[in-house]
């Protein structure tokens, strides 16, 4: 059985001032059809420490800031955990080092370092997310979109978004686990569990 990798990097602009969500579907899936790969998996990995891959529902409606309802459901949220980054001294980081750094780095401005809500917002949902190809299609069930998050607002600029494709140019066996049925994972009791308590008589014979 064959088996290959296919990479691929899908350049972003974000646009600044507010976090920037793209959607990338249309570019995944045209990259999977181009790998030739029928079975295997689809690795999507951020460049960036204050950007995430996340695979949701699209929400259609969209709001005056252009991004969908429950993407700005989950900016409300992630402001509460890790509000925006403010006014200067607000969070610990940057401090004095790392804002040396940003002008050793010939960064624009000490403003580009303060984006500390971007770093931490980004921990919460990590840089990468790993989908399943099935018969040369991404299984990403009946709704599933996949977004790159640009959690850092302080400017516009250039984003990347990488593609790794592995898996096999060949069919695979049947699927199903247990020919497919259906795993009962509810709590089974044991008879001593279900036995019968005196107790229950003071409800009972009331």
């Amino acid at each position: 059985m064959e088996f290959k990798v296919y990479q691929k990097e899908i350049e972003l602009q974000s646009r600044g001032w507010i976090p920037t969500f793209h959607d990338v579907s249309k570019e995944v899936i045209e990259i999977v059809k181009a790998s030739g790969i029928k079975n295997g998996t689809c690795n999507l990995a951020s460049h960036h420490t204050t950007c995430c891959v996340m695979i949701q529902e699209c929400s259609h409606d969209i709001d005056s800031f252009d991004i969908e309802y429950l993407q700005h459901d989950l900016l409300d949220i992630m402001r509460k955990i890790a509000p925006d980054f403010a006014e200067e001294h607000q969070y610990r980081h940057p401090g004095p080092i790392h804002t040396q750094f940003g002008r050793y780095v010939d960064e624009p401005g000490d403003f580009t370092s303060m984006n500390t809500d971007g770093h931490l917002r980004s921990v919460f949902f990590g840089r990468s997310e790993v989908m399943t190809i099935k018969d040369g299609e991404l299984d990403g069930g009946e709704f599933a979109h996949i977004y790159f998050v640009d959690w850092d607002h302080v400017r516009a600029r250039r984003r990347q978004l990488n593609v790794t494709i592995m898996g096999t140019t060949e069919d695979v066996e049947d699927r199903k686990f247990n020919n497919g049925e259906v795993v009962n994972t509810l709590r089974k009791y044991t008879a001593e569990e279900k036995a019968y308590d005196p107790h229950y008589d003071l409800q009972l014979k009331r």
